[in-house]
Order: structure tokens, then sequence, then C-alpha cells
């Protein structure tokens, strides 16, 4: 008699993944420029890059640079706006057969936030919205929405008051306590919260006396942020009882199960993708034989069970 396959299949909110390995915002184009490398009908689901109402340029160039076990980045939310997402790239991301989680943001105002929503709560092919309140690589942005609880709480609640989808919280981690802005983003309505979103840093050419990213101030991320997402990730689920999608520094099968023992219900794969692009379903199948060597019938089973 065959042996039964232990269980990926996780619900956010009322998505529900056949597995629990996503993509992060950003990192992944519009998944069509990776249809080479793996089946992406595998994958848990696809998170966009982060769309805003209006179209963006982004930052000026250099706008990316190495550092020791990770990499700096300030893109600036380039993106085609709401209207040319909707007509010409989510048709593409629907083909893929893995649910599309669209990530919005704010220029400025708010309000913002509620346009996009309402626009995409009618659009099918849109199976879930991420709030990406935490991006750090706005020009002339002095702080962050995710920054203050206050601040947080009512943006969610907005949109909650907008849209049936579900809605995902992208926290920074770039605060005193993380755990106050994931409360205020449960309490809002957030069917779950995914976290975490790129450190801030600067690198310096010594020769040049000049930054290597323009803007000088750029979102680190890469395996030097691992140990600072799990510790979050396992501060955050001590806190608060809807999912956790964690990512930060994941490369292979080993670093994801550390989220899955601190706390997440599932993860994302990020900076791996331009190293490996094929890595998320590498994972996948790594979890498959993690759980089946452990004895471990669902993957759910191994949420939550750091001793301490």
């Amino acid at each position: 008699m065959r042996k039964k396959e232990a269980r990926l299949a996780v619900n956010i909110g009322k998505l529900k993944l056949k597995n629990p390995v996503m993509v992060a915002s950003g990192t992944f184009g519009y998944a069509e420029e990776f249809a080479d490398f793996m089946n992406l009908k595998q994958l848990g689901a696809v998170v966009t890059k982060t769309i805003t109402l209006k179209p963006r340029q982004g930052n000026p160039p250099p706008r990316t640079c190495e550092t020791p076990a990770g990499m700096l980045n300030s893109i600036g939310l380039e993106n085609p706006g709401v209207d040319a997402f909707i007509s010409k790239k989510l048709p593409i991301l629907k083909k893929i057969g893995a649910p599309v989680i669209v990530s919005i943001a704010s220029e400025g105002d708010p309000d913002e936030f509620i346009s996009l929503a309402k626009r995409l709560d009618k659009i099918n092919g849109a199976a879930a919205i991420e709030l990406n309140i935490s991006c750090p690589n706005i020009r002339g942005k002095t702080s962050l929405i995710s920054q203050d609880p206050g601040s947080t709480f009512k943006v969610v609640k907005m949109v909650r008051e907008v849209t049936g989808k579900t809605l995902i919280t992208k926290l920074s981690p770039n605060v005193t306590d993380i755990t106050e802005i994931a409360a205020a983003a449960e309490k809002a309505g957030s069917d779950a919260v995914s976290l975490i979103n790129t450190l801030t840093g600067t690198s310096i050419d010594t020769d040049t006396k000049r930054p290597r990213i323009a803007s000088v101030i750029a979102g680190l991320s890469g395996p030097a942020i691992r140990p600072v997402a799990v510790r979050m990730i396992w501060e955050v689920s001590r806190k608060i009882k809807i999912p956790i999608i964690g990512m930060g520094g994941i490369m292979d099968t080993p670093s994801a199960l550390e989220f899955f023992i601190a706390g997440a219900s599932a993860i994302s794969t990020g900076t791996a993708n331009f190293i490996n692009p094929a890595l998320s379903v590498e994972i996948i199948s790594g979890l498959k034989k993690y759980l089946a060597r452990n004895k471990l019938r669902d993957i759910k089973e191994l949420v939550g069970t750091l001793k301490s």
C-alpha cells in the first residue's frame, strides 16, 4: 500500500493554498520571467510587484548593490500603475494556475489604498491583496505607515471596509516593537501579516566617498537579515492569532523550516530567487521530505514548535 504524502495545504483567510511556499513581491517580476526555470503552477501563490494607483518610474540608478551575505535595493516601487497592471499583466498571471496575491502601496495619500482595493475587489484574477505599508524606498517619506500602530490600524480598517478579499498586511522590521504593529493590523481586520520587509541600510564606496545606492538609504535583504526575521516571527506569533507569512533571507529548505518552527504558517522566497530561480519549488519538495522523515502528517504540526 502506497504511503500517504504529508499534507502541505494551508488557508490564509479565505485563500486556500495547495502548499505554503510563495514568492515575495518585487523579487519575481510578473512571474513570466521565471517560466523557463520551473513549473509555476507548483507554487503556493505568486505575490506581484507592488502596484500603485499611477505609474512610477522608481528611483534613479544605481538602485542595487551586493553586501556581505545580502544586497541593498532602492527600486522605488517602479510599476506600470493599476490600469496597465489589470489590462496587461494580470491576464498573464492568471494563466499560471497559482493564486495571485496583488501587492499594493500608496505614494503618499492613504486613501489611494482604498481606490486600489476597490478596483481589485471586482477582479476575479486577484485572489488576495497584500498591503505594502512598509516599503522603505519611496523618496521623500520620513516615516512608514507600518511604523505606527495607529496609522496601521487606520489603513487596514479602511481597506477592510471596501473589500471582501483576503487581506495580508506587510510589516516593517524598522520599528521598536513589531508585535504592536501586528496586533493593530489584526484588530483592524487583516487576515494575515507578512514579515519582514527589508531592514534599512547604507553602503559607501570608500574611494569616491559616495553611496553605492543613489538614494543613499536602501533596503537590506538576503541571509544577513534572517536571524532578525526569525526572531520577529517568533515574537509576533506569541502576540496574534492570525496566520503569519514569513520571509527574510530564506535560501534553502533548512532556512525555510526555521520560519515554520518559529511560528509562520507560510513562507515567501525573495532575494534567493535572483541566485536560484527554482528555489521555491525545491523548498516544496524539501518540506515534503522533512515531514516524512519526521513522521509529521501535516505542515501545521510543525508551526510554532520552537522549544524554549
